[in-house]
């Protein structure tokens, strides 16, 4: 500072170095604070350095304990893929097997050891050395011991991999399990809708031996169902059947293969054989039993023959084209008119018979009559020499039912020689002039008479058809009369005879009694009459059919007589009958109908001595006789007996008011039952009919009217109707007030209505029903049986049910009696109605 002062020339260069030096001491102090903060940061390092490695340390002993806690194998591989980390599952795997792992082995090393040591027996994936991996991704891997293992594996962040060994031996077991149980159940289920099939079913392995049959299999074969096991060589168990073997090596008479056949059995049956192959190698036989199909068809064939033999026999040319113009059906003299075999024309087209020509001349007809139009027309049609000749024909449409064209028949008259006829009279016109006028004249009545014989042939049929109509509804007016007269004319009948029983209830004087006797009498008269009036138009009308069962012979006789025997004892004769254990089969009803028209002209023709119901032992089926001794018949009249309106003359002719249809009756009814009657008779001494009715297999019992019953017997028995409450529905008023006097006449405490409605409203009388009694007919279409049914589930009431019905059919009987109720016809016989109601209330 002193040589600043002291020397002004250097003053300048002092100062500046001061400067410096200022300068350089706030740099030395800066460094030297930044040096400090730099220390303490060190030493901030430092102490999060031992931090961090205390966790690291933490962590990696808590990865190797989660790793130890994982019950399945488990490594690490780093990048290069050298073992980093195994848990001790993994390694104890490995010791077990003698090998020692440690860290830093290669997985080829560990890969090789494997192979070596051929610990794997088999892998499903990839291949073991695919994908830089041991092994791919979820891959299953099945050891030499027997013990499965999945293989999982996952790449870290840093290119390493971390590999996970999984047992899984029980889990494929239990699935093993589980699949071989719903195996089983398939098999069972496959057997059981084998079992259920309508044929026989046998499946066959490419070793020819039997895999799966059903029942049906071994019950046409003929041996039992478990002795065949499978892998039974099919050839062996059918060469001990007359079955053919079929399997798809078969080949037919000319060498070709035949995979399916029909064969007919030693006893009767007619079996359709099919081999099916399967692209396995295997095959499945089907049997089927077609011996009604073949039965059908070979009467439809016989049918066939016998319509050709007709139509062959005609001269005329008939054919039918369906709607396609296809050749359905043609006859003889048609096929030789164009020259055709008959095996050649059907099915062809009309296009490949008929020249185009001709057949653009025949389309206009062709198209009215597939419009519905019958058509006639007269055209010139060469024949197969080439001639041609002139016809007329007629095309009829053929509908089906619901009124649409199925195709029409061609109907071909020849009139080439009238045609001819013609053309010669023309050229004698040209030749002899002079016979101009005469010639004219004749060709003009030829024409006439042939235009007089078209229009008559259009005349006769249209009145055939007007006939057929006519017919058909006569036919149906015959049909609603019978059920006119099987309902609306037995209904007032029906009121008249229960009005007039239950008079006969009451105490009246002896003169009003025989008064009401007669009037009683001449109801079962004229119920008699009108009852063969509709039995013989039904039976004409062919609307009665049979209901077959098998029954008891001695319970019918024990009805009839029980029936017959009072009415016998009426007219001062002996009835005796002879019953039967037989069980015979046939429709119970119809014979019943047979046998008392017997027994009633046996009462009405015998005037003193006996008459016998009794039967017969055959060994072609029950002979039901009825004896009497009454005025015979001559020999002569044994068949006209049997004759509508044909009556036996009588000494006491106006008591006889018949109409002569009873045994024409017995002629139709046994005709229907396929039951053959028989006569024998002398006159003067007596008469036999009889009746032979096939036996049957007992079954079921029914409900049966009760049998012959003592005079105590029938006292204890009206007892037992007194105080019972009875329930009638019927929707004619007459029959309900007839029915409730009679039945209040017995004791009985009667409920009536005319429909479910009047029913309703009476539903706290109805407490206690003994019996319901109904009327099947009801008004707005209902009937008995669904009053009946709302009865029993709407009101609870489960008494028994008797139906009364002028309905004779075989279904409505099946109906009643599947439902478990009583069924009687109209005009309802108060003594059988007692009868009946006694059984179902006792």
């Amino acid at each position: 500072m002193e040589r600043v002062e002291s020397g002004p020339s250097r003053s300048e260069g002092a100062y500046g170095s001061f400067e410096h030096a200022v300068f350089l001491a706030e740099q030395v102090r800066d460094r030297t604070d930044a040096l400090n903060s730099a220390l303490e940061e060190i030493k901030l390092s430092n102490q999060a350095l031992k931090l961090a490695n205390a966790e690291a340390q933490t962590a990696h002993l808590n990865l190797q304990e989660a790793i130890e806690s994982i019950s399945d194998g488990f490594v690490l591989y780093d990048r290069d893929r050298r073992l980093l980390l195994a848990n001790s599952n993994f390694k104890t795997f490995w010791e077990a097997c003698g090998i020692q792992i440690r860290a830093g082995m290669h997985y080829e090393e560990i890969l090789a050891l494997a192979k070596k040591r051929r610990l794997i027996e088999r892998y499903y994936g990839d291949d073991l050395d695919t994908g830089g991996s041991p092994l791919g991704d979820g891959k299953v891997v099945r050891m030499r011991g027997g013990s499965w293992m999945q293989v999982s594996q996952r790449q870290t962040g840093d290119g390493g991999l971390v590999v996970l060994y999984k047992d899984i031996s029980a889990l494929i077991e239990n699935e093993r399990a589980l699949r071989e149980r719903a195996l089983a159940n398939k098999s069972k289920v496959l057997q059981h809708t084998l079992d259920n099939l309508s044929q026989s079913v046998v499946l066959v392995n490419r070793k020819n031996q039997v895999e799966a049959w059903n029942r049906h299999f071994s019950q046409l074969i003929g041996v039992e169902f478990d002795r065949i096991k499978a892998g039974d060589s099919f050839s062996a168990l059918m060469a001990d059947t007359e079955v053919s073997d079929l399997n798809p090596a078969s080949r037919d008479s000319r060498g070709q293969p035949c995979l399916r056949q029909e064969q007919a059995l030693s006893d009767g049956r007619i079996l359709e054989i099919c081999s099916h192959p399967l692209p396995s190698g295997e095959f499945v036989n089907t049997y089927t039993d077609i011996t009604e199909r073949s039965r059908a068809v070979l009467a439809l064939e016989r049918s066939e023959q016998r319509i050709r033999l007709i139509t062959d026999a005609v001269p005329a040319l008939i054919a039918y084209v369906d709607k396609q113009l296809r050749f359905e059906f043609t006859n003889r003299a048609y096929e030789a008119w164009y020259g055709w075999e008959r095996e050649d024309i059907l099915g062809q087209q009309l296009d490949r018979v008929v020249p185009p020509q001709q057949l653009a001349k025949l389309q206009p007809y062709i198209e009215q009559a597939l419009a519905g139009e019958q058509v006639s027309f007269e055209i010139a049609d060469p024949s197969s020499d080439g001639e041609d000749r002139y016809v007329i024909k007629n095309y009829r449409p053929q509908r089906d039912a619901e009124g649409r064209v199925q195709g029409f028949y061609v109907l071909v008259h020849d009139i080439t020689e009238q045609r001819r006829s013609a053309e010669a009279l023309a050229q004698s016109h040209q030749l002899l002039e002079q016979r101009v006028e005469e010639r004219t004249v004749e060709l003009t009545e030829v024409n006439h008479q042939l235009v007089q014989e078209i229009d008559e042939r259009r005349l006769i049929e249209k009145r055939l058809l007007e006939a057929k109509k006519e017919a058909e509804q006569a036919n149906h007016s015959k049909t609603k009369f019978l059920a006119a007269a099987s309902h609306d004319l037995l209904q007032p009948m029906n009121a008249a005879r229960l009005f007039s029983a239950s008079l006969l209830e009451h105490r009246l004087e002896d003169k009003t009694r025989a008064l009401v006797q007669s009037l009683n009498y001449s109801l079962e008269d004229v119920e008699t009459l009108l009852a063969a009036l509709v039995d013989i138009s039904k039976l004409d009308a062919g609307v009665v059919t049979p209901d077959v069962t098998a029954f008891s012979a001695n319970d019918l006789l024990a009805n009839l007589a029980n029936e017959y025997q009072t009415l016998a004892a009426q007219s001062t004769l002996q009835f005796d009958w002879v019953g039967s254990s037989a069980v015979i089969d046939t429709d119970s009803q119809l014979l019943a109908r047979i046998l008392r028209n017997f027994l009633s002209n046996a009462l009405r023709y015998t005037e003193q001595g006996r008459i016998l119901l009794g039967c017969r032992r055959r060994h072609d089926g029950l002979s039901i006789e009825v004896w009497d001794t009454g005025i015979g018949i001559a020999a002569d009249k044994l068949e006209e007996i049997f004759v509508e309106f044909n009556r036996v003359r009588h000494n006491n002719s106006a008591q006889d008011k018949g109409l002569g249809l009873g045994l024409a009756i017995v002629d139709k009814m046994s005709r229907i039952l396929g039951h053959q009657v028989s006569v024998r008779s002398t006159p003067g001494r007596g008469s036999c009919f009889s009746v032979l009715v096939p036996y049957g297999e007992p079954a079921a019992p029914e409900l049966r009217s009760p049998p012959l019953q003592s005079a105590h017997w029938q006292q204890l028995a009206d007892q037992q109707l007194r105080h019972r409450r009875v329930l009638v529905l019927d929707n004619d008023h007459a029959i309900c007030e007839a029915m409730q006097l009679l039945l209040e006449g017995w004791g009985c405490e009667t409920v009536s209505a005319l429909g479910y409605d009047e029913v309703l409203a009476q539903r706290e009388e109805l407490t206690g029903l003994d019996l319901v009694i109904a009327d099947y007919h009801l008004d707005d279409n209902r009937t008995g049986l669904e009053a009946v049914a709302r009865i029993r589930s709407e009101l609870g009431v489960l008494a028994p049910v008797l139906m009364i019905t002028a309905n004779y059919s075989n279904d409505l009987k099946q109906q009643v009696r599947a439902l478990g109720y009583r069924l009687m016809n109209k005009p309802v016989k108060p003594a059988k109605l007692k009868a009946v109601m006694q059984h179902l209330i006792g």
